[in-house]
């Protein structure tokens, strides 16, 4: 029930910041797999699968962090943490930093819906870390991870190091996809 208050209040914010509820192109795309303004507008696209990691990434934090406490609040700690992220991710300076430091020129932030399936793309990368092995779940990231950057160049990992320490041979070399 708290993670989906979190998802309400969210959703709420994400709406008193303008971001659009849908792409403004005016149709919602259930996966959208071009690197164009699209991106980051519909249901899903190649960046979904970071989002994935996310919630394998906060299963183990919560893990660290909360043994002793059941699933259900380790849950809504990932939850509340990546709804922090996608209001900070939608905020001016983290946009112009993404505009400056990566390959995504002209990104505009997500829409509603997008950050929306983010928070259920990484709720879902948490349940299969809850359920699934340990190496199971790290294999799965590194696949992940290794699809993405096959795809798009694009990955979490790269993602990060772009935001905190850009590279212009990284940002040259994903520029040429």
């Amino acid at each position: 029930m708290a993670a989906g208050i979190i998802v309400l209040l969210t959703c709420a914010l994400l709406f008193l910041m303008a971001r659009p509820p849908i792409c403004t192109c005016g149709h919602v795309d259930l996966w959208h797999g071009a690197l164009d303004s699209g991106n980051s507008q519909h249901i899903a696209d190649w960046y979904s699968l970071s989002h994935v990691i996310h919630g394998f990434i906060f299963y183990a934090g919560a893990l660290a962090l909360m043994r002793r406490q059941p699933l259900g609040p380790r849950f809504a700690l990932a939850v509340l943490v990546e709804s922090i992220w996608e209001i900070l991710e939608n905020s001016p300076i983290i946009i112009d930093r993404y505009r400056a430091a990566t390959i995504a020129l002209g990104y505009s932030g997500d829409s509603i819906l997008n950050s929306m399936s983010d928070i259920g793309m990484m709720a879902l990368g948490f349940l299969i870390a809850a359920r699934a092995p340990v190496a199971v779940t790290v294999c799965l990231g590194l696949a992940l991870e290794l699809i993405a950057l096959l795809a798009i160049r694009d990955n979490l990992t790269l993602n990060v190091l772009m935001l905190a320490w850009p590279i212009e041979a990284v940002k040259s070399w994903q520029s040429a996809v």
